[in-house]
């Protein structure tokens, strides 16, 4: 686990093991805590920021970078 800063003075801990592929570089999960107990959200690797978004169907944008990861739901009717 990584302790990376994050814009508001805290500190998340990055596993460099745990994440989703990326178009331009995964998608890696932070955590609250060191013992993953509390997860804290999406550490994009490409710009190292944790700015980003999820919508309902698990598309993540990294709204730094533009990195994104495609959806993890896929429904027909929005196409």
């Amino acid at each position: 686990m990584e302790a990376v800063g994050v814009d508001d003075g805290e500190t998340v801990y990055v596993s460099r093991a745990d994440g989703d592929r990326g178009s331009k570089g995964p998608f890696l999960i932070a955590y609250e805590t060191r013992d993953r107990e509390r997860r804290y959200g999406w550490f994009c690797s490409n710009c190292e920021r944790i700015d980003n978004a999820m919508d309902p169907m698990g598309r993540i944008l990294c709204n730094q970078c533009g990195n994104l990861r495609k959806p993890t739901e896929w429904d027909a009717a929005h196409e």
